[in-house]
């Protein structure tokens, strides 16, 4: 039988401690189970990541290239419905690594690197909303006062980044199982674009709230 190439065994250990960590928690994960799992020993894991912190560390710079391949695409959007399928795009990829946003305060407080990686996180989220709002106002589908960008930006990402906490606190024991995935990441959309609705041309108005209507999980 062929020996798996060390890289793939990188891969595939970064994949299980993903699924791990989205499962129980990254506090509740030890190598020792992440290697239990992979059906490995302990020594071949830490040939591999050293330390616990590198494989968070890995997982985290693989979100933030799939987090960056979705803002770039903000300064694209024109209207509702491209909005929509931003927004709902951000909350699938933050869905796929939702330890990190599970266990944000106790990832960061252990974390130095982690903790000035996700504040980039942050200032380029905000940054995208921006270039999104201001695409919207060229386009004649949000009409925003300058002065009401920035909060309004700001709340957005607020919304775009503990939604899943809000999701969890409401209910512990399924919001964060995959069955009700769906339902909670379009319920997070919804709400995100709700925060323009105040500002919509009247037509983009009346699609969200059909958007809404065929989309929107209940509340």
């Amino acid at each position: 039988m062929a020996r798996k190439s060390p890289r793939r065994t990188a891969e595939r250990i970064l994949e299980v401690t993903l699924e791990l960590f989205n499962r129980f928690g990254e506090p509740n994960v030890s190598t020792t189970l992440i290697s239990a799992e992979l059906g490995i020993s302990p020594g071949n894991l830490y040939y591999h990541y050293p330390a616990k912190d590198e494989l968070i560390n890995a997982l985290f710079q693989r979100f933030e290239r799939a987090l960056d391949q979705i803002l770039g695409a903000a300064d694209g959007v024109r209207n509702v419905e491209d909005a929509w399928f931003f927004f709902h795009s951000l909350f699938e990829t933050t869905w796929s690594y939702r330890f990190l946003y599970r266990d944000l305060n106790d990832l960061l407080s252990k974390n130095r690197l982690l903790e000035k990686q996700f504040q980039e996180v942050l200032h380029r989220k905000t940054r995208a909303v921006r270039l999104l709002l201001a695409g919207m106002s060229r386009s004649g589908a949000v009409a925003i006062d300058a002065r009401e960008v920035e909060p309004t930006a700001n709340c957005m990402v607020v919304v775009l980044t503990y939604w899943l906490s809000f999701e969890y606190v409401r209910d512990p024991r399924h919001a964060l199982e995959p069955d009700h995935a769906q339902q909670a990441l379009l319920r997070g959309a919804r709400h995100v674009l709700n925060l323009l609705a105040p500002y919509l041309e009247a037509g983009q108005r009346q699609h969200l709230l059909r958007l809404s209507g065929a989309y929107g999980a209940p509340d």
